[in-house]
């Protein structure tokens, strides 16, 4: 497993891969990096390079988030919300089959691994508040912002 430090507008954000996937993209900084170049690596650091940039809406890496089953199907679940859109906790329960789930589904993307590839920032209050994001409040208000989400004025 190795790691890497990524200069983004939101901050740096601590990229974990290894061979073949991307494991972690969070903005925690750890201990020195045990950086290795691959293609993994390189076409990750491309990738959010273009979508800062605003020239990519979707992700196209290989990933593997640790996790539980619920977590991962409420993950892959996240990734299908469209680049500029919002989607409730709720909804997202809906999607995975059980309206009753919202509050399970508001601890999968709590423990979400892969910030920003894998949108937890889209998920948002039931009233449109935008509550909770592992990253920071500020950062999920810019990334909405950078997709141009409309936000509630009451969260500005």
């Amino acid at each position: 497993m190795f790691e890497t430090i990524y200069n983004s507008p939101i901050g740096e954000l601590l990229i974990t891969y290894d061979n073949i996937y991307i494991l972690g993209l969070r903005p925690d900084l750890q201990q020195t990096c045990t950086y290795s170049e691959n293609v993994t690596i390189k076409r990750c650091i491309a990738q959010l390079d273009e979508y800062f940039d605003g020239k990519r809406k979707n992700f196209d890496l290989p990933l593997n988030p640790a996790g539980t089953a619920f977590q991962r199907a409420t993950w892959t679940t996240l990734q299908t919300i469209p680049h500029g859109e919002t989607r409730t906790y709720g909804q997202i329960a809906a999607l995975l089959g059980n309206p009753k789930a919202s509050r399970a589904v508001g601890g999968a993307n709590n423990k979400n691994p892969i910030y920003i590839i894998i949108p937890c920032h889209r998920v948002i209050g039931a009233n449109g508040n935008l509550v909770g994001y592992g990253g920071g409040l500020e950062r999920k208000i810019w990334l909405l912002e950078h997709e141009k989400t409309i936000i509630p004025q009451k969260q500005k």
